[in-house]
């Protein structure tokens, strides 16, 4: 085209028009288009690692990489055989997503620690036995890492409290490991609860299993690829036991959980997700029981009483763990997958948007991640898993001590009962101490 004789105006029109259509064409093709359907971009994806690489550990590699949202780069253990195979199955899921016959992208390391000291690391997935919670969550915080930790929050009263403490000071977004809140159930009653469906609420079961026990199991071999000093880490020597820290064949949990050195038995194992679901649907995340009884003559179970009056009892009785509301119109019992109610009405009873809701996650995993990008609390935030690991902390001194104890939910300490305020915490080994 001959442009000699146009006019100036004229030919800086046509260039203009010509180059504002090939930038508003690339502004208006969204990012997956560009990449492909799901696609997401490298930029946006959230850098996970994994401290604890056992059984649970591998649930979680599988949720959160179904999210399409992060990338797995990392992976601590102290048992060497289980960290490479963790990050194997972690290696071959990218593999098989890029059509590729090999990947190398998780790193492995045998002490957290230096896990911690990654700079590109924007989260942490701890799956470790409950005396690790929250030494790992507390130097986690501090290295600017936000956390999604496994339930039971923490051993004792005081190391939830200084989770919560240390999550808020390092302005970090912490997930607890109860799921039950993104299911929708256990939303359904909490909400028929919260908008008197079944009147006012009397009493609440919640059946799950037993206190822990002393620790008994007698020493084994130890296996070559485990370090066992620190998997003890912040406690007191003992005896390994393969119960303790199942190897790779291995088919079933570990029993930790069963013994008050690791763990706080099935009151805090299945007590974790079901007292979970009395507190949120009593409406107590910022509080808790103040009395909490041991089964004597009066009390054929432990009971926890509210200071509204409302009692909850733990029954260990056989049948599926679940927690039952009796109100004084109709009762609701929910477990895992079905919720049972009296209407039976109630069960598929639409709450309308003008009524009580609570927080609505319908995925745990992807409610975190949308908690980072926006820097808000996810549904099971830190200070509510503290609160309810504290139901169960407390339960479990009053089975220990065969007392009652009136707690204060507002200062977090027994009343007059200088011993069992001293059991708020425990010792640690000095190198473990944060």
């Amino acid at each position: 085209m001959d442009t000699e004789n146009k006019p100036a105006d004229a030919i800086n029109r046509r260039k203009f028009i010509e180059k504002a259509s090939v930038m508003s064409a690339f502004m208006i093709v969204p990012r997956f288009v560009l990449g492909g359907k799901g696609y997401t971009a490298p930029s946006d994806l959230i850098n996970l690692g994994f401290i604890g690489t056992g059984k649970q550990a591998g649930g979680l590699q599988g949720s959160f990489f179904d999210t399409n949202e992060v990338k797995i780069v990392a992976a601590a253990d102290v048992y060497g055989v289980k960290l490479q195979q963790f990050a194997a199955q972690v290696n071959q899921r990218y593999a098989a997503k890029a059509g590729q016959s090999q990947y190398a992208g998780c790193a492995t390391y045998g002490d957290f620690r230096d896990l911690l000291a990654r700079k590109d690391i924007d989260a942490v997935v701890i799956a470790v036995p409950d005396h690790w919670h929250s030494v790992i969550a507390i130097l986690a915080a501090r290295a600017g890492k936000d956390i999604y930790c496994e339930k039971p929050l923490s051993l004792t009263i005081n190391e939830g409290r200084a989770m919560v403490t240390e999550t808020r000071k390092n302005n970090r977004v912490f997930q607890t490991g109860s799921m039950q809140r993104s299911w929708p159930e256990f939303r359904q009653a909490a909400e028929l609860v919260r908008n008197g469906y079944i009147g006012d609420i009397q009493t609440v079961k919640v059946n799950v299993g037993p206190a822990p026990v002393p620790y008994n199991l007698p020493a084994e071999p130890m296996p070559a690829s485990l370090n066992w000093d620190f998997w003890l880490g912040p406690n007191t020597t003992q005896n390994y036991n393969h119960f303790l820290a199942p190897g790779l064949t291995d088919d079933f949990w570990a029993k930790w959980r069963d013994y008050k050195e690791f763990g706080g038995g099935g009151m805090t194992d299945w007590g974790a997700h079901m007292f979970d679901i009395a507190q949120w649907a009593l409406d107590m995340d910022a509080s808790g029981p103040v009395l909490v009884t041991p089964p004597d003559n009066d009390h054929p179970y432990l009971t926890y009483q509210y200071a509204n009056g409302i009692t909850m009892t733990h029954e260990p009785v056989s049948g599926d763990n679940g927690v039952t509301f009796i109100g004084s119109k109709g009762n609701i019992h929910v477990v895992r997958g079905k919720i049972e109610t009296t209407p039976a009405t109630l069960a598929t009873r639409a709450i309308s948007p003008l009524e009580k809701h609570v927080y609505l996650s319908t995925d745990h995993y992807k409610d975190f991640l949308q908690a980072m990008r926006n820097r808000t609390k996810p549904v099971a935030d830190v200070e509510i898993g503290h609160r309810t690991a504290t139901v169960c902390n407390i339960g479990n001194l009053a089975y220990e001590l065969k007392r009652p104890l009136h707690w204060n939910p507002e200062k977090e300490e027994f009343i007059n009962d200088d011993e069992a305020n001293l059991r708020r915490g425990r010792e640690m080994r000095k190198e473990w101490v944060v």
